[in-house]
Protein backbone atom coordinates (compact mmCIF):
# COMPACT_ATOMS: atom_id res chain seq x y z
CA UNK A 1 0.00 0.00 0.00
CA UNK A 2 1.45 3.31 -0.87
CA UNK A 3 0.92 6.25 0.51
CA UNK A 4 -1.19 8.52 -1.33
CA UNK A 5 -1.31 11.78 -3.02
CA UNK A 6 -4.05 14.58 -2.35
CA UNK A 7 -7.35 13.43 -4.08
CA UNK A 8 -9.02 15.42 -6.78
CA UNK A 9 -11.62 15.67 -8.85
CA UNK A 10 -14.56 12.46 -8.25
CA UNK A 11 -11.97 10.97 -6.14
CA UNK A 12 -12.10 14.17 -3.52
CA UNK A 13 -15.69 14.55 -4.02
CA UNK A 14 -16.06 10.44 -2.75
CA UNK A 15 -13.74 11.20 -0.03
CA UNK A 16 -15.57 14.86 1.38
CA UNK A 17 -18.54 12.34 1.05
CA UNK A 18 -16.95 9.89 3.72
CA UNK A 19 -15.61 12.63 5.68
CA UNK A 20 -18.95 14.24 6.26
CA UNK A 21 -20.87 11.00 6.86
CA UNK A 22 -18.60 10.59 9.77
CA UNK A 23 -19.94 10.36 13.27
CA UNK A 24 -18.64 11.79 16.00
CA UNK A 25 -20.95 11.25 18.75
CA UNK A 26 -21.00 7.51 17.53
CA UNK A 27 -17.26 7.06 18.00
CA UNK A 28 -17.79 8.10 21.73
CA UNK A 29 -20.67 5.20 22.16
CA UNK A 30 -18.56 2.87 20.00
CA UNK A 31 -15.16 3.54 22.11
CA UNK A 32 -17.05 3.56 25.45
CA UNK A 33 -18.53 -0.06 24.78
CA UNK A 34 -15.41 -1.23 23.20
CA UNK A 35 -13.49 0.01 26.64
CA UNK A 36 -16.35 -1.28 28.72
CA UNK A 37 -16.28 -4.80 27.01
CA UNK A 38 -12.41 -4.84 27.24
CA UNK A 39 -11.19 -3.34 30.14
CA UNK A 40 -9.26 0.30 30.13
CA UNK A 41 -6.09 -1.67 28.96
CA UNK A 42 -6.97 -0.87 25.39
CA UNK A 43 -6.69 2.71 26.23
CA UNK A 44 -8.26 5.22 24.01
CA UNK A 45 -8.09 6.68 20.73
CA UNK A 46 -7.28 10.35 20.02
CA UNK A 47 -10.70 12.38 18.98
CA UNK A 48 -11.76 12.29 15.07
CA UNK A 49 -11.87 9.50 12.61
CA UNK A 50 -7.96 9.44 12.17
CA UNK A 51 -7.45 8.63 15.93
CA UNK A 52 -9.84 6.10 15.28
CA UNK A 53 -8.53 4.16 12.71
CA UNK A 54 -5.29 3.70 13.83
CA UNK A 55 -6.53 2.70 17.58
CA UNK A 56 -7.84 -0.35 15.61
CA UNK A 57 -5.30 -0.48 12.40
CA UNK A 58 -3.17 -2.93 14.27
CA UNK A 59 -5.72 -5.29 14.99
CA UNK A 60 -5.06 -5.83 19.00
CA UNK A 61 -8.35 -3.71 20.18
CA UNK A 62 -10.55 -5.59 17.51
CA UNK A 63 -9.04 -9.06 18.53
CA UNK A 64 -9.73 -8.18 22.21
CA UNK A 65 -13.31 -7.37 21.24
CA UNK A 66 -14.11 -10.40 20.29
CA UNK A 67 -12.34 -12.77 22.41
CA UNK A 68 -14.43 -10.75 25.64
CA UNK A 69 -17.63 -12.23 23.78
CA UNK A 70 -16.37 -15.97 24.63
CA UNK A 71 -15.50 -17.53 27.84
CA UNK A 72 -12.00 -18.14 29.39
CA UNK A 73 -10.61 -21.21 27.56
CA UNK A 74 -12.04 -20.83 23.82
CA UNK A 75 -10.78 -17.64 22.87
CA UNK A 76 -10.42 -17.41 18.90
CA UNK A 77 -7.85 -15.02 18.24
CA UNK A 78 -4.33 -15.26 19.68
CA UNK A 79 -3.07 -12.55 20.63
CA UNK A 80 0.35 -11.43 20.41
CA UNK A 81 2.57 -10.39 23.37
CA UNK A 82 3.57 -6.97 21.75
CA UNK A 83 1.58 -5.75 19.49
CA UNK A 84 2.55 -6.26 15.40
CA UNK A 85 4.19 -3.18 14.11
CA UNK A 86 5.08 -4.89 10.35
CA UNK A 87 1.82 -4.15 8.33
CA UNK A 88 1.54 -7.90 6.70
CA UNK A 89 1.51 -9.11 10.66
CA UNK A 90 -1.10 -5.92 11.28
CA UNK A 91 -3.00 -7.57 8.67
CA UNK A 92 -3.22 -11.35 9.65
CA UNK A 93 -4.50 -10.06 13.08
CA UNK A 94 -7.58 -8.04 11.39
CA UNK A 95 -7.88 -11.00 9.10
CA UNK A 96 -8.07 -13.56 12.24
CA UNK A 97 -10.66 -11.02 14.17
CA UNK A 98 -12.82 -10.97 10.90
CA UNK A 99 -12.80 -14.58 11.08
CA UNK A 100 -13.96 -15.02 14.43
CA UNK A 101 -16.76 -12.37 13.97
CA UNK A 102 -17.92 -14.29 10.92
CA UNK A 103 -17.88 -17.27 13.68
CA UNK A 104 -19.48 -15.52 15.92
CA UNK A 105 -22.72 -14.94 13.60
CA UNK A 106 -21.92 -11.50 12.00
CA UNK A 107 -23.33 -11.50 8.47
CA UNK A 108 -20.31 -11.75 6.03
CA UNK A 109 -21.73 -8.42 4.17
CA UNK A 110 -22.01 -6.75 6.86
CA UNK A 111 -17.68 -6.59 7.72
CA UNK A 112 -15.51 -4.44 6.17
CA UNK A 113 -12.41 -6.16 4.78
CA UNK A 114 -9.02 -5.46 5.94
CA UNK A 115 -7.60 -3.13 3.61
CA UNK A 116 -10.65 -0.77 4.02
CA UNK A 117 -9.44 -0.20 7.41
CA UNK A 118 -5.63 0.48 6.84
CA UNK A 119 -7.17 2.58 3.64
CA UNK A 120 -9.77 4.67 6.11
CA UNK A 121 -12.87 3.84 3.91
Amino acid sequence: MANKGPAYGMSRDVQSKIEKKYDDELEDRLVEWIVAQCGAAVGRPERGRLGFQVWLKNGIVLSRLVNSLYPDGSKPVKIPDAPPTMVFKQMEQIAQFLKAAEDYGVIKTDMFQTVDLFEGR
